[in-house]
């Protein structure tokens, strides 16, 4: 009996860096042990655009890797600026050809700008279930220009199934398109355990003095390190601390961080490690005092979850999944969204007191290893699959499913 043949679209996947190309890394193993045949086409309009007079023609490249069939497609080249809608077209024409090669059962795409619409319209015309992802910017942000408004709420309404990593996102989508709320569940990410130990102590580690806050990520607009970074310049008049950030400035906004961190006057007390590996960015986590994650939206970050399985003390803000898995003074902190004086607060509050910490650690992990469990979204996944396979029409009644 052949294989049940699902073909996921995304922006990003292994060995790209980002949250979501560990997700769908992990969802795709998820299906694979379920006894489907995966297929990944990634795909980004970045890729679009050069710097020097290269010209290429539109491709698909394909490995198999770790068991996923893994097309990576490129738009064309043909002069100095592609258009968004010469992308789109070429991309849309090779996921046609790998469906005409390959006849998908179902297609799920993550993240619905670039590539939920191409995806659901390829579905669509093929009479194919298609299941479409919302993971958080796409709601959050990209909502806000009103050329993508009508293509959101399009998507939304011909998606056999829509997926959510909050209730807050849910809600939103709600409001755009009524009817998502009869086809759609809300449930968080998962991550398997963690052996932190497995990892060497990083080397800059033995130059942080003091209480050390800590933050890990692609640090851009929606992280409000703006406000991390004004919280710890003002407690470090008080207190012996330093605030290390994992990872780095996104480029495009490089300038305008260089210029909160001089506003801030946070000066020595900020350590900034670069992009490095996931693995690097782990080891780091035991040897923080303090995580903090101040977002002004975020979906469901790896970068909480990651923190909770180190037993991390959390501040975290009232936004998204942070504010539905973090209990306030059960398994972490939380603060309104935008406030240095919350934030400053809560950080001075931890920072002198280390059992605190510690019990906040504790509940932060048992709550991850339970609720936040592989076999907990696995669960979930297969629901959405069985759901969204049992019918080729766009839209499927069902009940809200929340975690």
């Amino acid at each position: 009996m052949d294989k049940t043949k699902i073909c996921i679209t995304t922006l990003e996947y292994p060995p790209d860096i980002g949250g979501v190309g560990e997700s769908v890394d992990r969802i795709s193993q998820m299906l694979i042990n379920s006894g489907y045949e995966v297929h990944v086409a990634v795909f980004r309009s970045k890729q679009r655009l050069v710097s020097d007079e290269t010209r290429r023609r539109a491709s698909c490249t394909t490995t198999l890797q770790d068991g996923v069939f893994v097309h990576r497609i490129k738009s064309a080249v043909r002069n100095h600026t592609t258009e968004i809608q010469d992308f789109f077209n070429d991309v849309y024409f090779q996921l046609k050809c790998l469906h005409q090669k390959h006849s998908f059962n179902l297609f799920h795409a993550f993240f619905m700008n670039e590539t939920g619409y191409v995806t659901t319209l390829l579905a669509r015309e093929n009479d194919i279930p298609v299941i479409n992802s919302v993971r958080g910017s796409d709601l959050h942000k990209h909502i806000f220009n009103p050329k993508n408004h009508a293509q959101i709420a399009w998507i939304l309404e011909n998606s056999a199934w829509v997926t959510f990593v909050s209730r807050e996102l849910l809600t939103r989508a709600s409001v755009i398109t009524p009817s998502v709320k009869l086809k759609s569940s809300a449930f968080w990410n998962s991550i398997a355990p963690i052996n932190f130990e497995q990892f060497p102590t990083p080397s800059l580690v033995k130059e942080l003095p003091g209480i050390v806050i800590g933050s890990s990520g692609r640090f851009r607009d929606k992280k409000g390190i703006e406000f991390l970074l004004d919280a710890c310049a003002q407690l470090g008049k008080e207190l012996d601390l330093t605030l290390l950030l994992i990872g780095d400035f996104v480029e495009k906004e490089r300038e305008y961080w260089q210029q909160q961190i001089q506003q801030s006057e946070i000066g020595h007390r900020l350590c900034i490690t670069g992009i490095t590996s996931r693995q690097e960015a782990l080891a780091y986590l035991p040897h923080l005092d303090i995580f903090a994650i101040p977002s002004l939206h975020d979906g469901c970050p790896n970068t909480l979850l990651e923190a909770m399985l180190a037993s991390r003390a959390i501040i975290g803000t009232r936004v998204d999944a942070i504010a539905e898995i973090i209990e306030d003074n059960v398994d972490g902190l939380l603060v309104n969204p935008g406030s240095t004086e919350e934030l400053t607060a809560a950080l001075r509050y931890l920072a002198t007191q280390p059992e605190l910490r510690q019990k906040l650690g504790a509940g932060a992990k048992t709550k991850v290893t339970q609720q936040l469990a592989l076999s907990v979204e696995y669960q979930n996944w297969m629901n959405v699959y069985q759901r969204a396979l049992a019918t080729s029409e766009s839209v499927l009644l069902g009940e809200i499913s929340l975690v």
